[in-house]
């Protein structure tokens, strides 16, 4: 069962997803929270596999959130996917860097929620369509700390390719396709990637590509 917590600041809203997710026979809504500050109480007591946590909410905002979730060890096993009420959010690229797995906009399909769901709980990232990977690169050709290519020294060359097809958001599948290899082979070059890196996520991961100029915005096509 994988058990969500739902953090916003509008009752309506939290109504809505709470309706949904638990109609599914593999999600439950284990608790709600209506500020940031509560939100971190929650998640401390009940332990979520998957928050849902809006970028604005009063005391704590979510970015400032989702920071402390993602710098405490004890909740490493916690996913957090943003939500936002507007695709172009300035704090979008912030969140993901913050440790987010992704985000979604607050009228996203019914289908499409429940998907993120259930992708971030298999160590997927929000980060498939189009319109997604090139705000995130957009945000990363802005990021206000500099670039730095010493990590990539770690990893083969094989890895380094792996990593700047994820960049540009290919799928596992994709990635086989495109090197000529097994999905298996391509999600094990993926894994080995992330530890050696220290990638919480595959979002992070894609972070990196930018961050390190592994990939570039315009290489999106």
């Amino acid at each position: 069962m994988i058990r969500v917590l739902l953090a916003d600041d509008q009752s309506l809203v939290r109504a809505g997803f709470r309706a949904l997710l638990d109609a599914q026979p593999d999600i439950e809504v284990a608790g709600e929270a209506a500020d940031g500050e509560e939100a971190l109480r929650r998640v401390r007591e009940l332990r979520p596999d998957v928050v849902l946590m809006d970028i604005r909410m009063p005391q704590l905002d979510g970015l400032a959130a989702t920071r402390r979730i993602t710098a405490d060890a004890g909740l490493a096993e916690v996913r957090v996917v943003m939500l936002t009420t507007f695709e172009l959010d300035e704090y979008v690229f912030e969140a993901i860097r913050a440790g987010a797995s992704g985000f979604l906009v607050k009228d996203t399909e019914p289908d499409e929620l429940l998907r993120a769901v259930r992708a971030v709980v298999a160590g997927d990232a929000l980060l498939s369509p189009g319109v997604t990977r090139r705000l995130i690169a957009e945000f990363a050709a802005r990021s206000k700390q500099p670039a730095t290519a010493d990590a990539l020294a770690r990893l083969t060359e094989r890895e380094r390719e792996v990593m700047a097809l994820v960049g540009i958001g290919l799928s596992n599948e994709e990635i086989a396709r495109r090197l000529v290899v097994s999905p298996l082979t391509a999600k094990t070059h993926v894994s080995r990637t992330m530890v050696k890196l220290g990638a919480r996520d595959r979002a992070q991961l894609v972070v990196l590509a930018y961050e390190s100029g592994l990939v570039r915005p315009g290489w999106l096509g």
